[in-house]
């Protein structure tokens, strides 16, 4: 589990509280329920409206991905293909089957079983490549939804301050409740600024980053998998995967072994 957006939201509204603190602003005063209403549920609204039913399903089914979810290290993956590799060139490519069974990556599962299976090379790219397109239309049909949501947000905040202080003019005659009424209609404002930017976005963008992340693997493992099935050298072909990732990716003795060489 990566904890990254889980501890940058609330950081994020600990500083507008902590800021309100300092300034003796009474928390409860952005606490309504009007605005909020209004903010959150017009914006998840839009949203919808704004995609398929269908979309909306993928977009919330993925949801808990944004907060707990994370991408198996690269490095890991890249170890197992040059055990592969190993197993391939010992036993042969038809040893490789009883590996699929032992895998739990559906996508390494699938490339070894058509390996197994005497798949051509082309066919076998094909088939990876086309799976790893339809994984990247579907972490951005996810993506895109809340990030379409975080662009509504401020907008449907400023419908909501207008609509409040239409209701502010319509009781000029009360100046004593100005003040507050007018402090009351740009909470919705506030709300929309907050949500879009506290909320929708970075899970958006997270969802994009992660989705970033699994397809770089992907790829990787794809190159891996028709490596082995030419029956490349381990040892070359772990060091041609690691030459794919960035260094950052890769555990710290990785990084420094080209440097020793």
């Amino acid at each position: 589990m990566d904890p990254a957006t889980i501890i940058g939201i609330l950081i994020a509204f600990g500083a507008v509280l902590a800021m309100m603190v300092l300034e003796g602003a009474n928390i409860t005063s952005v606490l309504l329920p009007a605005p909020m209403i209004l903010v959150f549920g017009a914006t998840i609204a839009v949203g919808i409206a704004s995609a398929t039913l269908k979309d909306v399903l993928v977009a919330v089914k993925a949801l808990p991905r944004a907060f707990i979810g994370k991408v198996s290290p690269i490095q890991k993956s890249i170890d197992e293909i040059v055990e592969l590799a190993e197993v391939a060139r010992r036993d042969g490519l038809l040893a490789l089957e009883q590996k699929a069974d032992e895998t739990d990556d559906p996508f390494v599962k699938r490339a070894l079983q058509s390996i197994a299976d005497g798949t051509d090379g082309d066919e076998l790219r094909i088939l990876l490549e086309d799976e790893i397109s339809t994984t990247a239309k579907t972490d951005r049909i996810a993506s895109r939804f809340f990030l379409t949501m975080g662009g509504y947000a401020p907008t449907i905040g400023i419908i909501g301050t207008v609509v409040s202080l239409t209701h502010v003019l319509e009781n000029l005659s009360q100046p004593d409740e100005l003040g507050h009424m007018i402090a009351a209609a740009f909470v919705a404002t506030l709300w929309g600024l907050i949500s879009a930017n506290f909320i929708w976005l970075p899970i958006g963008t997270r969802m994009k980053r992660i989705s970033e992340l699994e397809l770089e693997r992907m790829n990787v493992v794809m190159e891996g998998m028709l490596a082995v099935q030419s029956g490349s050298q381990p040892r070359l072909l772990g060091e041609r995967l690691r030459a794919m990732v960035p260094a950052h990716a890769l555990p710290k003795a990785e990084k420094s072994e080209p440097e020793a060489a």
